[in-house]
C-alpha cells in the first residue's frame, strides 16, 4: 500500500464515521480556551474540565487573570500536572495578552507563541479551533498514532510529524484530522494496548497488517480463557450453593 493510499483510505473512514470532532476540552471563548489547552499539557481534558469552572468564575477576563498572583492561582489548579509552572505561566499570559495584544487572544501561530507558556502545539491548537486555521497541533495522541498507522515513517519529533501531516492532509481537513487523530488514540488506538479489533481504519494500517496473525491469536485466547473461567465460575458457584429444604407452610 502507498502513503497517498493510506492516507486516502484513512481520511475517507474518518470522514464517513467521524464527520464530527471536536476538542474535549469545556470553553465559552478563545481565551478560556487557550487557559484550558495551557492546563492541558501532560495531564487530561477530564481532570482539566474539572477545575476550570471555578477557575473561569473567578478570572473571567484577561485583566482579572492579570492583576492575580501565581499564588492565588495555584490554588485553583493544584490538582493538574505541574501547577507551580502552570500557575505562573497563566499570570504571565494574561500580562501579555494586555500588554502586546491588548487583551486579545491572537489569530497568528507566531503571535500565539509569544505567550508565556504556550508552546507550538498550543499555538496550533488555538489556531485551527478557534480561528479554523490549516494547521496540526501534534500532541502524545497525534505522534503515536500517526507513526503507528504508518501515516508518517518513524517520526523522530512532533515537528516532524507535523510537517509530514501538513503535506498530505488536505488544508481544509486539517483542523478536524486534528482531533481525529487525538480521539482515535485516546480511544482505540491506546499506547499499551490498542484496540485493533474495533478500529475502523485497521485495513489501512501499518502495526496491524504486520501483525495481525499475533493481535488474532492473543485475541482468541483471551476469549476462550474468559470463556473457560466463567464456565468454571458458574459450575463452582452451583456447587457451593447452599441446599434449600422444603418450606413449610
Amino acid at each position: 500500500m502507498t502513503t497517498k493510499e493510506r492516507y486516502a483510505g484513512v481520511i475517507k473512514w474518518f470522514q464517513e464515521n467521524k464527520p464530527i470532532a471536536e476538542t474535549e476540552l469545556q470553553y465559552h471563548d478563545p481565551f478560556q480556551l487557550l487557559i484550558a489547552v495551557i492546563l492541558s499539557a501532560q495531564c487530561t481534558d477530564k481532570r482539566v474540565n474539572m477545575i476550570t469552572p471555578a477557575l473561569f468564575e473567578a478570572f473571567p477576563t484577561p485583566q482579572d487573570l492579570a492583576a492575580a498572583t501565581p499564588e492565588e492561582v495555584y490554588t485553583y489548579i493544584k490538582s493538574v500536572s505541574y501547577p507551580n509552572n502552570k500557575s505562573k505561566h497563566l499570570v504571565g499570559m494574561a500580562r501579555t495578552l494586555i500588554e502586546q495584544f491588548n487583551g486579545v487572544v491572537p489569530s497568528e501561530i507566531e503571535d500565539l507563541q509569544k505567550l508565556p507558556g504556550v508552546g507550538r502545539k498550543t499555538a496550533n491548537v488555538i489556531a485551527s479551533v478557534v480561528f479554523n486555521k490549516e494547521a496540526m497541533a501534534v500532541d502524545t495522541h497525534v505522534f503515536r498514532v500517526s507513526n503507528r498507522i504508518g501515516l508518517t515513517n518513524h517520526s523522530k519529533t512532533p515537528l516532524e510529524t507535523e510537517k509530514t501531516l501538513v503535506k498530505n492532509i488536505p488544508g481544509h481537513l486539517l483542523p478536524i484530522a486534528h482531533h481525529w487523530l487525538i480521539l482515535h488514540g485516546r480511544y482505540i488506538c491506546m499506547a499499551r494496548k490498542p484496540n485493533c479489533l474495533e478500529c475502523g481504519i485497521r485495513p489501512y494500517c501499518k502495526y496491524y497488517n504486520h501483525n495481525q496473525k499475533n493481535i488474532l491469536r492473543h485475541y482468541s485466547f483471551y476469549k476462550n480463557h474468559f470463556i473457560i473461567r466463567e464456565y468454571n465460575i458458574r459450575v463452582t458457584s452451583q456447587k457451593f450453593l447452599p441446599r434449600l429444604s422444603p418450606m413449610r407452610v
